[in-house]
């Protein structure tokens, strides 16, 4: 069957989440062309048998293992026709009527690779979501921040941030994707797992001539850390080892090997932080990363041989400056004092 839009949920031992917030993306994404789909990660709690019961309505995907958030959602996705793919986490609350602007848009603009809602906290309704806000960026060196959230300030929402502005990453909590262009790029890396492949693929999307945009006149809450909370080791050993996989994928080659060595030195400034306040496992993990990172350089190299990179002076949504530097250093933490 074809679809205009596929909402597709990849679950992995997320009963709670199935129960609590499925029933909300179903009542609110009613519409002729939409399908509810859930990807099921090879769950071992209660899942598949609270979607047979309850969730009659839901197309299930079953796959037999855990491949992670990238290699599930590439699997699940290739089983499925429609105009646009619309990577939903299992932890999402969405609002009344909050497909039909991103389906308006991506309509419209059919340069346009991807798009997200404005995410708000959903236990804290009236602050930006840590994981996407309004709208994600990244700096030079890799790190990532938001229209609404930069490194760890959190801005409330005052509408300050209701336009539609090219970005440079949506997040994978929500990323209304068209269809053509994610398989053309081969969706999302495998290698990756989990943890910054959404912004990976939207940086291939931008080498491939495509765009990236902001749509709050959606918007959705997000719970947040529902499989790695945030003092995860294994999500920091991620986050590093991804920023570089990233890094190294993406660059245009006038800006890899400075980048790359400056982020590497800013990891073990870090790491050693860690160290100091006997956090040994994150330090441990920095260290897992950039071996990993090390191991498999011929293997990332196999990526830049048929890309166009474009440099960061030519790519306005990368701030080609310090993200930490303007934080720490010059108290900048609010996304509408940078200046790009």
């Amino acid at each position: 069957m074809n679809f205009k839009v596929a909402v597709v949920i990849l679950n992995w031992n997320g009963e709670r989440f199935l129960q609590k917030f499925l029933p909300n993306v179903q009542s609110n994404s009613l519409g002729e062309g939409v399908g509810v789909f859930v990807a099921d990660n090879g769950s071992t709690d209660g899942s598949l048998a609270l979607l047979d019961s309850n969730f009659k309505d839901v197309i299930q995907i079953r796959l037999d293992k855990n491949y992670g958030f990238a290699e599930g959602y590439n699997r699940a996705l290739q089983q499925i026709d429609a105009e646009y793919f619309v990577l939903l986490n299992s932890d999402v609350e969405v609002t009344e009527g909050w497909l039909q602007p991103l389906i308006d848009f991506m309509d419209s603009h059919p340069n346009a690779a991807a798009c997200a809602p404005k995410i708000m906290d959903y236990s804290r309704k009236e602050y930006f979501e840590y994981a996407g806000a309004a709208g994600g960026f990244i700096d030079r060196f890799g790190y990532p921040f938001c229209r609404g959230r930069v490194l760890s300030e959190i801005e409330v929402d005052v509408n300050q941030y209701n336009s539609s502005i090219e970005i440079f990453w949506a997040s994978g909590a929500c990323m209304f994707v068209r269809a053509s262009a994610y398989l053309k790029l081969g969706g999302l890396d495998d290698s990756f797992f989990a943890h910054m492949e959404e912004i990976d693929l939207c940086w291939r999307f931008y080498n491939s001539g495509f765009e990236v945009w902001s749509v709050p006149t959606s918007k959705v809450y997000h719970v947040g850390g529902g499989t790695l909370p945030n003092n995860n080791p294994h999500k920091l050993y991620l986050n590093y080892r991804n920023s570089l996989y990233m890094l190294h994928k993406n660059l245009h080659p006038k800006n890899i090997f400075l980048i790359i060595s400056l982020r590497i030195i800013l990891d073990w400034l870090s790491a050693f932080a860690y160290l100091a306040t006997f956090k040994f496992q994150f330090f441990k993990a920095v260290f897992k990363a950039h071996n990993h990172y090390f191991r498999n350089i011929n293997f990332l190299n196999q990526f830049r041989k048929h890309s166009n990179f474009k440099s960061i002076k030519q790519n306005p949504q990368i701030f080609a400056k310090s993200i930490l530097l303007h934080f720490f250093l010059l108290n900048r933490k609010k996304f509408s004092i940078l200046k790009f």
